[in-house]
């Protein structure tokens, strides 16, 4: 059989339609097939592969890491240097307090985690989000994600959860005494890249503090320099109480976290001990290629281009079908008039050697959020091939 049909027979699916484009070899901006047929990926894996397919930073550290040990204990236990090192780096790139970092496997369990620390740390029931958020699949992160159709055939989920419009000033009020904390994208993913205002920002922070709310920033797509600055709250001068990162953290390695104060990071440790547990959180290989994704985003300067870059696109991307480009830094949604006239487009760039798509809860725009390691030659490159895909349907 071939791999197509096992990939069919044996591995669940999570759709009738799956793109089915089998890849043999990925670098840089670049996926290869069996046949050697090149494509440009400009999703990046959905927002993983920040510094590129198989980086040779990243490689050679989970490489030299395989060497020395894997999975040695469940988290929390041993000093292991890969842990240490990145947490000491993470800390090195937020403001204070956020110095206490949790590893775990994934953006969804990081969401899990930074949940329920607002409560244990708050001793309060409910959790503010937002309408169109998305913050991962599993039970909790579910529940406070803002899509009804991806959570009516999965309820009861968890009570005490409430829903507010994203960028909305008097929906603020509705955060009181009893919110442990106010989940919030610093840039809405999957809603199709919404933007909120420094204004809404301020006040968001502002109302937090009043009533005693945690204020938790989900950067599993926004951070790892996306929208141009390592982490997107800097762009609203504000900062976090709990931040959530993930995705692009690893360098292509599974791979979360959630990094609060050391005062509140440590109500997990009683009452019950071990209030948070994790088996692979932090694997040492995943946390020595996310060490070498932070260095090289710094050390190759990737956030100085990521605006230009960004603007390029859109100087490019000109069409009559285009109705709007919105973006934060190379975090960018390219809207059309509906998913009937976008998807076909989709479906011929892929033809034609660019990889997109559209955003879950936004299906008439397309996501555009390529490594930034991508050259401007690169850029115009993928943009020819999107222009002559609209074209042509």
């Amino acid at each position: 059989m071939s791999n197509r049909q096992l990939f069919l027979s044996h591995l669940a699916q999570t759709t009738d339609f799956p793109l089915l484009i089998e890849i043999e070899k990925a670098e840089g901006v670049y996926m290869y097939s069996p046949e050697g047929k090149a494509y440009i990926d400009l999703i990046s894996g959905i927002g993983v592969s920040n510094v590129g397919h198989s980086h040779p930073n990243v490689v050679k550290a989970a490489k030299d890491q395989i060497d020395r040990y894997m999975h040695l204990m469940v988290y929390g236990e041993y000093v292991q240097t890969p842990q240490v090192k990145l947490a000491e780096a993470l800390v090195r790139t937020l403001p204070a307090p956020l110095e206490s970092v949790y590893l775990v496997n994934s953006g969804s369990e990081a969401i899990e985690g930074a949940m329920k620390l607002a409560k244990r740390y708050t001793g309060k029931p409910h959790i503010v989000s937002c309408k169109d958020a998305y913050h991962g699949s599993s039970q909790g992160a579910l529940s406070a994600g803002g899509n009804e159709f991806f959570k009516q055939n999965y309820r009861p989920l968890i009570p005490g959860h409430l829903h507010i419009p994203f960028n909305s000033l008097p929906d603020l009020e509705l955060i009181d005494h009893q919110t442990a904390a106010v989940l919030v994208e610093t840039v809405q993913g999957e809603a199709g890249v919404r933007i909120a205002s420094t204004e809404y920002f301020a006040a968001l922070r502002t109302k937090c503090t009043e009533v005693g709310a945690l204020l938790i920033l989900d950067e599993i797509q926004a951070g790892f320099g996306r929208t141009g600055k390592f982490w997107a709250f800097e762009h609203y001068n504000i900062v976090p109480d709990i931040l959530v990162s993930a995705k692009g953290m690893g360098g292509g390695m599974p791979i979360g976290a959630f990094i609060s104060s050391k005062e509140m990071m440590d109500v997990l440790k009683d009452n019950p001990i071990l209030g948070h547990i994790t088996t692979f959180g932090g694997h040492p290989v995943s946390a020595a290629a996310s060490l070498a994704t932070i260095q090289t985003i710094l050390s190759e300067h990737l956030l100085g281009e990521v605006d230009a870059k960004a603007d390029y696109f859109k100087s490019l991307l000109v069409h009559p079908r285009i109705v709007d480009i919105r973006n934060k830094g190379l975090m960018m949604a390219v809207e059309l008039d509906s998913f009937e006239r976008l998807k076909p487009v989709i479906d011929r760039a892929i033809e034609l050697g660019v990889i997109t798509d559209w955003f879950l809860f936004c299906d008439n725009s397309m996501r555009i959020a390529p490594p930034l390691i991508i050259t401007f030659e690169e850029i115009k490159k993928a943009c020819s091939i999107i222009l002559q895909a609209l074209d042509s349907v």
